[in-house]
């Protein structure tokens, strides 16, 4: 058996790429209203549908921004980030269009630059672009990131892949009766 690719050693990052996060994300009420109770985030364009009918030029609740960018960040975390020592900065994240429950967001996310780090030799900075898009194509939301990531001598030094991981037992042969 072999582990399941979850991000890149900064060898894997090649710039211009480009990762298509797969799968997408049906945005459902509960999960703008849980994200905005989890937050306290009370605007009643997220959390009251009377007022946003009445009173809003969308007529409809508007998903709030940070649950997209969120999502879009956990969507990005298999092709990014998985092996990151770091997050080390947002560098800029932009509401595009709003979201409504019942959209589906597709992310994707470009290879803008690479860095080696200055001060360590078993690492390196890589910086992204991620973008969200409802399902018939429109651009919702942007963000640029640099993610601090290992190279593949860090992971080799440390134990491989997935070093926090138990090996499991082999079961045991049943014994007849």
């Amino acid at each position: 058996m072999s582990a399941m690719q979850f991000g890149r050693t900064y060898e894997e990052f090649t710039v211009g790429d480009v990762y298509k996060h797969w799968p997408g994300k049906t945005v459902t009420e509960y999960d703008d209203h849980l994200f905005c109770l989890l937050t306290m985030n009370h605007h009643p364009l997220h959390m009251d549908s009377n007022y946003a009918e009445r009173t809003t030029d969308f007529g409809k609740n508007v998903v709030v921004g940070n649950y997209i960018y969120s999502l879009l960040l956990g969507m990005s975390v298999p092709d990014v980030s998985g092996k990151a020592i770091a997050n080390l900065e947002i560098e800029s994240l932009k509401h595009v269009a709003p979201t409504f429950h019942g959209d589906t967001i597709y992310g994707e996310t470009t290879v803008l630059d690479k860095t080696p780090s200055k001060s360590k030799s078993d690492r390196g900075i890589v910086y992204v672009e991620t973008k969200g898009y409802k399902q018939d194509g429109t651009l919702v939301c942007v963000f640029r990131r640099k993610v601090m990531v290992p190279t593949a001598t860090y992971i080799k030094e440390r134990g491989g892949e997935q070093p926090g991981r138990p090996e499991l037992a082999a079961p045991a042969a049943k014994k007849e009766k």
